[in-house]
């Protein structure tokens, strides 16, 4: 009885001896995204403006607005995002599109934690706007831009993605699109 009683003390003090090292659970983790190389071919389909698109990217016309045959949808279907383009013609209404760009844009301020903008101007091909990059873990559309020759014609852009929106984690895709949507507003130029 003497023995068994050592022997259980003698497995305690082991069991307790051995549960003395610092314990430090590891962060969630997120899948690795696998990115494609940049390649791009021209689009000269759309009636308005041409522009050069990713070969891992699909074209589509805009679901929502079928009638509207210079509106775009260009999808990410690796990434699950959309690159949503709607054009108007300016016809001495330029201040009411800009307006309206920016009321979609403060839609998001709510969940955004910060909004970046960049200047566009280009004025050998007669491209000027802006660029936002609205930051914020659950902002639903971390990319939006518009573009205009300040006279005929005006493009919008907004990034999407086709799910819950946690940008933290997404942050990767996002920077790999933006330098998509930076080839689509260099490339981009305004047919006559």
């Amino acid at each position: 009885m003497y023995k068994v009683f050592w022997l259980l003390i003698s497995l305690a003090l082991f069991l307790f001896a051995s549960c003395e090292s610092d314990f430090a659970p590891k962060p969630r983790g997120f899948f690795r995204i696998d990115v494609p190389a940049k390649a791009y071919s021209l689009i000269d389909t759309i009636p308005a403006y041409r522009f050069e698109l990713p070969d891992y990217a699909a074209l589509y016309p805009d679901d929502e607005s079928p009638w509207e045959k210079n509106w775009i949808t260009i999808d990410y279907p690796q990434f699950k995002g959309s690159l949503h383009i709607s054009y108007k013609s300016i016809d001495n209404n330029l201040p009411v599109y800009l307006e309206d760009m920016h009321t979609m844009l403060m839609k998001h301020l709510p969940k955004a934690s910060a909004i970046q903008d960049s200047l566009i101007l280009d004025p050998e091909r007669k491209v000027y706007g802006l660029l936002f990059r609205v930051q914020g873990n659950s902002v639903a559309s971390p990319l939006q831009f518009y573009l205009t020759d300040s006279t005929r014609h005006f493009v919008r852009g907004a990034l999407y993605f086709n799910i819950r929106p946690n940008n933290d984690s997404l942050k990767p895709v996002i920077n790999f699109l933006r330098k998509d949507v930076d080839h689509f507003i260099e490339t981009l130029n305004w047919k006559e």
